[in-house]
């Protein structure tokens, strides 16, 4: 059986696979920097009213969590947001 390298697509197939396992390694190390269900301090609130905490709920990509204020809701927080 030959491979056909000049078939459309060949390349991109190969380059999605390799994007997806970055991207599994990438949530791996931020899970392990941030457990979800922690609570991280807010180093600007979002409005004058809600909590200076947040509840960080699961990562979105290596830098970014889904996470829930009191008094606000859900937001993204960059992980440059919080400590």
């Amino acid at each position: 059986m030959k491979l056909d390298s000049e078939k459309p697509g060949f390349a991109l197939a190969q380059t999605k696979q390799n994007l997806d396992l970055l991207s599994q390694f990438y949530t791996k190390q931020l899970a392990q920097s941030f457990p979800p269900a922690d609570w991280v301090k807010l180093l600007e609130l979002p409005s004058p009213f809600s909590f200076d905490e947040a509840l960080l709920l699961c990562p979105v990509s290596a830098d970014k969590w889904l996470a829930w204020i009191p008094d606000h809701g859900e937001v993204i927080l960059h992980t440059r947001e919080f400590m």
